[in-house]
């Protein structure tokens, strides 16, 4: 079977790296935005961060069902339009409700999108290949996020402070991001290389689908578990900037992350589909409870930039083989709503997680906070390893 990534993917790949980008030219100046410029607290972060997620995720349900019903593309490109619109208008408010407006907006865009691409994705893969090309994906999108910060540095490097600026350049990426989906074909045709291959998959999705399988919904328990751990990287950048004194070196450690990221992401989904989705993620969920606890127990900057970099390994071991996981386990015309399923669950938990993470910060303090995110992470990769979810997939092609 050819590991070549085909066209579509890589289509998908770029719109998604210039969508992050734009997404990450604004998201580790914002912490320090909301508080120095419009003197909001961390309580509100959490707030704005995981009532965000919330949304983005509960929409993504919407979103995948109707996509096993009807055409994916338009929905997606419709997704990111919508976020490409909303991000550059943060450089108008005045206060932390319009920005939880504005990131609510930005939110919906990426929940409208989100399972839908997952779902096309999934069609222009194979069950040996999934994990290669969901890495790959998440590959190309952690590049964005290098190259976002990088751009918000040079723009502050020349114009020192004025953040407006940044989030109203944000237009650019976005703008290339939804012309690029445009020249992404709406069925797998390509995957499979015959017509027929196409037809099956549109007949797939007209006839009634299969249920959900047992196996899908308890890893979906599980990964709730993690998830209410998991709170808005938001709050890392926070402990990280009040550890260096300030914000000027935080988009360029948000930039290192995202080199690890990116450079991990490819190799760990591929390694999904040689050693299996659930020791892959158990080990990214172990990684993700040690650097909490790292980042709960270690007050200097330099041990924390560390754990900061470390805690990039964690999303290439796990996210590739997430998706993989949930593709494995899910019949062919029931994969968006499955991707919506997966993504609501981790939304509804990082909804949970900001807000409680938020007030344990500001009435505990950073260490019972990390401290207790790292714990779930602990207890879900316990759980993970009593599911017999790698034992039997679901083979899509069927």
């Amino acid at each position: 079977m050819s590991s070549k990534i085909p066209r579509p993917v890589w289509l998908l790949g770029w719109a998604s790296l210039f969508t992050d980008a734009g997404t990450e030219m604004i998201y580790p100046l914002l912490p320090m935005y909301l508080s120095r410029v419009l003197g909001a607290s961390a309580m509100s972060l959490g707030i704005i961060e995981g009532v965000a997620e919330g949304i983005n995720s509960l929409l993504k349900v919407v979103s995948g069902y109707w996509s096993d019903r009807a055409r994916r593309k338009p929905i997606v490109i419709a997704g990111y339009a919508l976020s490409s619109l909303a991000r550059p208008l943060i450089g108008l408010t005045k206060s932390w409700p319009q920005v939880l407006l504005i990131r609510a907006m930005d939110r919906t865009g990426k929940g409208i999108r989100g399972a839908p691409r997952d779902a096309m994705l999934a069609e222009f893969a194979t069950p040996a290949t999934r994990g290669r090309i969901f890495g790959f994906h998440r590959a190309m999108d952690h590049t964005g996020a290098i190259v976002g910060p990088l751009l918000a540095t040079a723009i502050l490097y020349f114009a020192p402070e004025q953040y407006r600026l940044v989030f109203g350049l944000t237009i650019i990426p976005g703008a290339i991001a939804v012309w690029l989906l445009f020249l992404v074909p709406e069925k797998a045709v390509a995957t499979e290389g015959s017509p027929s291959a196409s037809a099956k998959a549109t007949a797939d999705r007209s006839v009634s689908p299969a249920r959900l399988p047992g196996r899908f919904w308890a890893f979906l328990g599980v990964l709730v578990v993690f998830s209410l751990g998991n709170s808005a990287d938001a709050f890392l950048l926070l402990r990280l900037s009040d550890a260096l004194g300030g914000i000027t070196y935080v988009p360029l450690l948000w930039a290192g992350i995202h080199v690890v990221k990116a450079s991990l992401s490819t190799w760990g989904g591929g390694l999904s589909d040689r050693l299996g989705r659930k020791k892959v993620i158990v080990i990214g969920w172990t990684i993700y409870a040690v650097v909490y606890l790292g980042f709960a127990s270690s007050p200097g900057p330099v041990a924390l930039i560390c754990w900061f970099l470390l805690y990039g390994t964690y999303f290439g071991f796990a996210e590739g083989a997430e998706k993989a996981l949930i593709a494995d386990l899910t019949p062919r015309g029931r994969q968006g709503t499955a991707f919506g399923y997966y993504n609501a669950a981790i939304g509804i938990g990082a909804l949970v997680a900001s807000v409680a993470f938020g007030f344990l910060y500001e009435r505990f303090g950073p260490g019972v906070a990390f401290g207790t995110g790292s714990a779930l992470a602990g207890l879900a990769a316990v759980l993970l390893l009593a599911l017999p979810t790698d034992a039997k997939m679901v083979d899509s092609d069927a």
